[in-house]
């Protein structure tokens, strides 16, 4: 499934950006003409990707070469060749746009993804995602928080239950919602996670009461409520912290004893990592 979703991803970015032809390549650079390119780091940071742009090359021309001076994950500083490229010219120019665009995205996630990772070292706790991702490229987003050092959470709302705030408010409370839940699933013989989401300690009483659930998230709760969380949770389920948990805050809140730190600013606004093709 990955690899089609990939190939969807390529194709569709190389269909937007190529169109009908480039037309400025193709009056200025005879298809012919050989050369070479390299790409370079402009910042520091951690590169995520490279498989993904070699792919972007490769769909546009298959007669080139590709050699790879840095790994997927590995920490690079600034001024960096990380790949050098051989062959038409032409066709790495077309490939340009869409290779970087995809490397700059996926490195600026694992980077920011490898910050949180570092400052919770030493804590039980994991760094993980969320669904908050660009549209259509969920795959990469979280593929590039994997390289980071970062864990995932559900891909979808196929793969696991996450009762929220929304749907506790629809239901009309914690408990019913969670009975409704239950219930579904058992009908249906559906062997899936259950999560909760509380916005008080009151709440994490309510979702203790039921077998069945595997994650209890803690909602913008402060550092002591997390704290008395984690205790009265006691390790019968796993626990997660999420909301406004910032590079910052996130050494405390590891600190408090929970399994897993939620972060959506990974992938709903990372920062590009500065990288450009140079001919040579």
């Amino acid at each position: 499934m990955n690899d089609s979703v990939i190939n969807r991803i390529v194709e569709e970015a190389l269909r937007e950006d190529l169109g009908l032809g480039d037309i400025t390549t193709d009056s200025i650079v005879p298809h012919e003409q050989q050369g070479e390119a390299k790409l370079l780091v402009k910042e520091d940071g951690v590169i995520a990707g490279m498989e993904i742009a070699a792919y972007v090359f490769y769909c546009v021309d298959t007669n080139w070469e590709m050699s790879f001076l840095k790994n997927e994950g590995d920490a690079v500083e600034s001024g960096s060749v990380i790949s050098n490229l051989k062959g038409s010219l032409g066709s790495i120019l077309k490939s340009e746009r869409t290779a970087l665009n995809i490397l700059q995205r996926m490195s600026g996630i694992a980077t920011l993804t490898r910050k949180f990772v570092n400052a919770v070292e030493g804590t039980s706790a994991k760094i993980t995602d969320t669904r908050k991702t660009a549209p259509g490229l969920r795959l990469l987003d979280k593929m590039a928080v994997q390289i980071g050092g970062g864990v995932n959470h559900r891909f979808g709302l196929d793969d696991m239950v996450l009762i929220k705030d929304n749907h506790i408010e629809a239901a009309g409370g914690i408990a019913i919602a969670i009975e409704r839940c239950l219930a579904f699933l058992k009908e249906r013989q559906l062997n899936i996670k259950v999560e909760v989401e509380t916005r008080n300690l009151e709440e994490v009483k309510a979702a203790l009461q039921f077998k069945g659930i595997h994650r209890i998230m803690l909602d913008n709760f402060s550092l002591e409520e997390m704290r008395q969380a984690v205790q009265l949770i006691n390790h019968t389920v796993e626990v997660e912290a999420s909301g406004k948990v910032n590079l910052d805050t996130v050494r405390a809140v590891a600190e408090t004893g929970v399994d897993f730190i939620s972060v959506g600013m990974f992938t709903h606004s990372p920062k590009a990592l500065d990288i450009s093709l140079d001919i040579c």
